[in-house]
């Protein structure tokens, strides 16, 4: 049976499936949001700043969807999502389906509230900064 903190993410994630961003209920006021790969990476803390974040990235994208393909529970406070991303790039044409857009997002919980949220556009990114071989320091953009 699914942990609290995976069937939180899950709930989350069913919004998302539905292309429903509009709810960050489930995030901490000063939830920190990083996007550790990819052509922009960046960081940022609290809800106003994951807004505009995500809203910037998903402005570049026409019919930008997310589907889970698995939720696995690391440890007391982190989940770790596989999902797959469909869409097309407005300015560059690019099919997310055509590159296989293997994507995955580790989600810190505590006390119901989302505190952390690291998305990685490419899931090795994410299994290789959770590997403990790959540590001292994980593949995240400077502060």
């Amino acid at each position: 049976m699914a942990s609290a903190n995976v069937e939180f993410v899950r709930s989350i994630y069913t919004a998302w499936e539905r292309g429903d961003w509009s709810s960050a209920a489930w995030a901490d006021p000063q939830i920190e949001f990083v996007i550790a790969d990819g052509p922009v990476p960046f960081r940022t803390t609290g809800v106003r700043g994951m807004r505009e974040g995500w809203r910037s990235w998903l402005s570049a994208w026409e019919g930008f969807g997310m589907r889970a393909e698995e939720f696995r529970e690391l440890d007391d406070e982190r989940v770790l999502v596989l999902h797959r991303y469909s869409g097309r790039g407005k300015s560059s044409g690019v099919e997310l389906d055509e590159m296989r857009a293997r994507a995955a997002i580790v989600v810190h919980v505590r006390d119901a509230k989302v505190t952390r949220l690291v998305g990685y556009n490419d899931r090795e990114h994410a299994l290789a900064d959770l590997a403990p071989a790959s540590r001292p320091h994980a593949a995240e953009p400077p502060p």
